[in-house]
């Protein structure tokens, strides 16, 4: 695969995450688990009866990894795979991990889930970046709200979220096990990154986190209930996505009103609208600092 704009976030999480060489696996509930690490994107695994299900694929050079954390949980084949978004550090490992996970009692490709904006960005790379090879393209897209289906026993329902991480966003939801894989619309140790060439918007962002708020479902005081696979970082529940929900919602807020007074992109980052979230959303490695997080709202809100 040819390095290119496309590889930049890929790039820049393994920046982030480079002593960090392992994939790590977590059970969430039930026959679903979170692997995390090497400087990818979380990848969700659903297991049971009829195989195996992929929410992301991570990056390229982390598939066989991926696949032995895989086969650690199951020997099942990969019937499945949902791309939640394009960014290479999601989708990247799509051809290895299908051609990986297939089994002699499943030699078919598997299914490859994708909004179908996804795809038409595949296909058509933005100018100066690198063509994406089609072996990495979804080979099944909808362009409906959602797309559901019955897999390993229980409902699978993959909605879409109009322009926010991009204008390709979906989150899955397993609906017997309680959790829901979200991708990159939420990482809860950083700022979005809402990437405005590929249609993010901050205002489809906090509707794509409402939207997670109206399905997930606490526990006891706040604490436990649904459980959310960020697209980085620490498996979460729904007083988390509040958290932050807020936070964008409220650095929005102060962006909006200094658009207002009539200020330039550079006097709103100089307000430094952020700076009491900073601490808690800033993390060196990555491209989701302060002022590219203000940046992009202010795009969002005046382009």
């Amino acid at each position: 695969m040819k390095l290119g704009v496309f590889l930049i976030a890929a790039l820049a999480a393994t920046v982030l995450y480079a002593q960090d060489t392992e994939i790590h696996t977590l059970r969430v509930r039930g026959g679903v688990y979170m692997l995390s690490g090497a400087g990818g994107g979380n990848v969700t695994v659903q297991n049971g009866p009829d195989g195996i299900l992929l929410v992301d694929t991570s990056l390229t050079a982390n598939a066989p990894k991926i696949m032995a954390a895989i086969r650690r949980i199951s020997d099942g084949p990969v019937r499945w795979v949902i791309d939640t978004h394009v960014h290479a550090d999601h989708t990247g490992g799509n051809e290895a991990l299908v051609k990986l996970g297939a089994t002699p009692a499943m030699p078919a490709p598997a299914r490859v889930v994708a909004y179908i904006s996804v795809l038409d960005r595949m296909v058509t790379p933005q100018p100066g970046e690198a063509a994406i090879p089609a072996t990495l393209w979804p080979n099944d897209t909808y362009s409906t709200p959602y797309k559901d289906f019955f897999f390993n026993n229980e409902a699978v329902v993959v909605t879409h979220i109009p322009n926010a991480h991009t204008d390709g966003d979906s989150i899955v939801f397993f609906r017997r096990s309680d959790v829901l894989s979200v991708g990159d619309l939420f990482m809860p140790d950083r700022y979005p990154f809402i990437d405005i060439a590929r249609g993010g918007n901050v205002q489809g962002l906090i509707a794509g986190l409402n939207k997670i708020l109206e399905i997930a479902v606490p526990g006891h005081y706040q604490e436990g209930g649904t459980m959310i696979v960020p697209g980085h970082g620490r498996l979460c529940d729904e007083a988390d996505i509040v958290e932050y929900r807020d936070m964008v919602t409220i650095v929005r807020d102060r962006v909006q009103d200094l658009i207002k007074q009539g200020k330039t992109l550079e006097q709103v980052k100089a307000a430094k609208p952020s700076r009491d979230y900073d601490t808690q959303y800033t993390t060196p490695g990555t491209f989701s600092n302060p002022d590219a997080f203000v940046e992009s709202i202010y795009r969002s809100l005046k382009p």
